[in-house]
């Protein structure tokens, strides 16, 4: 039986789940005595590999000085570990990595993919900068490691502690990205032709699923502050006013689609926003790619789930502690056909997930779920002590929430600073820490600079960010570059749209690429979005406006790297040609 198979009632669901649970305990148990007992009498697979690695590794005549002994001495090592591991494999290892560790070591005689066969034919190059272990744990769809789009195993456990600790009805593992998941939650509510409310500032994923589900966008204008050049969030107001609006022309949105925390750690109301879309029975997706971390420590603001969002997604890479790439999706509540959402995420995902993101979403998770509640409290304190030393510094600001008094919270564990009234832009304050200091950021603006601080952030690190703003004033004042104040700009460079064309529509238009000049006034013809800060300017359907036009030349001059143009110089611009 797969799961797709299964009743979708949530009591069923649970029921069936708690039964799976108890026999895959049992099960992986009995299995992991068997493999444990057969590995401890023979040679690990692995043990040459790590042989091989070292001597791949060490010089020449320190290889030939030691190798007999180090051998020994791997051997001895080996074992023991094996003899120690064996007694607490299954209680102390979460159920997927503990699943793929013991496959790994399994002596098999390999006829599956990938090429690298288990390491054996690893590439050099790579393995000299990472080791052999990485492949060694590359492993396909083996049987004891279960099937991504039909757990039953493992996988199954393993997204079943996840929801639990997260707070969610289900959970699954992503291993395209939030990205993938954004796309399958829009797809899984909004047909070809249904409206979707969402903020005008979304991630570009938001505007690729509009594409593949059809999805027709009712666009909310976020809070912008002209000093900062920073977009908020959106207020439960102008979600009303939008479907109301829609309502106005008989229409009601399939989805309301909502970004919180943003980039720069803006929260938005979540709480009020999903109340007043439940009362109309709309579900609520919550991009949540930033804030896998909220609702951990008292000191932070709560998880969209915990405030009623119906489907979240979570970057669990960032600020948590997975491999880029790994994130997961949450549900809960029972809008959302969650029979849908598998049906999207068989459609988007790989056929061939890599086990080794998947772990990592289960160490991950094992890890925040040893100590939740206090686990992130050397980041906060990190992150308190540093916002407040730098606030005593001369001449740079800290975003705090009297920018955007509308809205309940900014994530402590982000930093953003403002240069302006050193005469610096972002980019240019970027430039002097990472040149002068080796510290390096985790976005740029034309006006800002912000930083992440995570689980590894450690106290000598932020004492070298403070020691490299202090000098920053001296550094500018020696600095080639312009010495006038950095202006802000008055509105936001997306506030003024009209859409002419749908994005999927848009997206398979004929087109053709025109001077930059001469497109003003023509349908856009692809998504340009400058990162940072990472809002798009121009979608595809757009009219293309002269403030747009500009800010795209303004930021690509003062230091934004352009994606999405096919003419990276933005000399031209590609526009349906309608």
């Amino acid at each position: 039986m797969t799961l797709s198979s299964l009743p979708t009632k949530q009591k069923d669901e649970t029921k069936r789940r708690m039964s799976c649970s108890t026999l895959l305990n049992q099960s992986l148990q009995l299995g992991f005595a068997k493999k444990w007992t057969s590995v401890s009498l023979r040679p690990r697979t692995s043990t040459c590999c790590t042989c091989q690695e070292r001597s791949t590794l060490e010089p020449k005549k320190k290889r030939d000085r030691e190798s007999r002994g180090e051998k020994n001495r791997s051997v001895t090592e080996d074992k023991s570990l094996i003899s120690r591991s064996r007694i607490s494999q299954q209680d102390s290892l979460p159920p997927l990595v503990g699943a793929l560790k013991a496959s790994a070591e399994k002596n098999a005689a390999s006829f599956h993919f990938p090429g690298h066969n288990r390491g054996r034919a690893a590439p050099s190059s790579l393995t000299q900068l990472i080791g052999f272990r990485p492949f060694i744990h590359d492993l396909p769809e083996l049987p004891e490691l279960d099937n991504l789009f039909s757990p039953e195993g493992p996988i199954l456990e393993a997204q079943m502690q996840a929801a639990k600790l997260f707070g969610s009805s289900e959970t699954w593992f992503l291993v395209g990205g939030t990205t993938c998941g954004i796309q399958a939650a829009i797809m899984a509510t909004c047909s070809p032709g249904e409206h979707i409310v969402l903020p005008r500032n979304s991630h570009i994923s938001a505007i690729s699923a509009m594409v593949l589900s059809g999805a027709i966008p009712k666009y909310i204008m976020p809070e912008y502050d002209c000093k900062w050049d920073i977009a908020g969030g959106v207020t439960p107001s102008q979600v009303g006013k939008a479907i109301k609006e829609l309502e106005m022309d008989g229409k009601k949105p399939a989805a309301v689609f909502i970004t919180s925390p943003t980039y720069h750690g803006i929260c938005s109301n979540l709480s009020e926003i999903s109340q007043l879309c439940h009362a109309y029975g709309i579900p609520v997706i919550v991009d949540e790619a930033h804030g896998a971390h909220l609702g951990f420590h008292p000191q932070m603001p709560h998880s969209a789930l915990k405030q009623g969002a119906d489907v979240v997604v979570q970057s669990t890479h960032k600020v948590l502690c997975s491999l880029t790439q790994s994130s997961m999706l949450h549900m809960s509540g029972n809008i959302v056909d969650r029979d849908r959402i598998c049906r999207c995420l068989q459609t988007l995902q790989s056929t061939s997930p890599s086990y080794l993101l998947l772990a990592s979403l289960d160490a991950a998770r094992a890890q925040l779920g040893e100590n939740p509640g206090t686990v992130f409290n050397k980041a906060l304190e990190l992150a308190i002590e540093a916002s407040t030393l730098i606030k005593k510094i001369p001449g740079i600001s800290v975003l705090d929430l009297a920018s955007f008094n509308e809205f309940p919270a900014i994530d402590p564990l982000r930093l953003t600073l403002g240069f302006w009234s050193l005469g610096l832009s972002g980019y240019e304050a970027d430039d002097i820490l990472d040149r002068d200091h080796g510290v390096i950021s985790e976005l740029v603006g034309t006006q800002s600079i912000t930083f992440a601080i995570n689980l590894g952030t450690c106290r000598e690190h932020n004492q070298r960010l403070v020691s490299g703003l202090k000098k920053l004033p001296t550094s500018s004042s020696h600095s080639k570059t312009t010495k006038k104040r950095v202006e802000s700009r008055e509105h936001a460079p997306f506030n003024d749209i009209c859409i002419s064309l749908n994005p999927r529509d848009a997206f398979f238009a004929n087109k053709r690429r025109v001077s930059i000049r001469e497109s003003l006034g023509k349908v856009c013809g692809e998504l340009i979005c400058p990162y940072p800060p990472g809002i798009p300017v121009m979608i595809p359907g757009e009219i293309i406006t002269e403030r747009a036009l500009n800010y795209l030349l303004d930021v690509r001059r003062k230091g934004a790297v352009v994606t999405g143009a096919s003419d990276s110089h933005l000399s031209s611009i590609v526009i349906c040609d309608v």
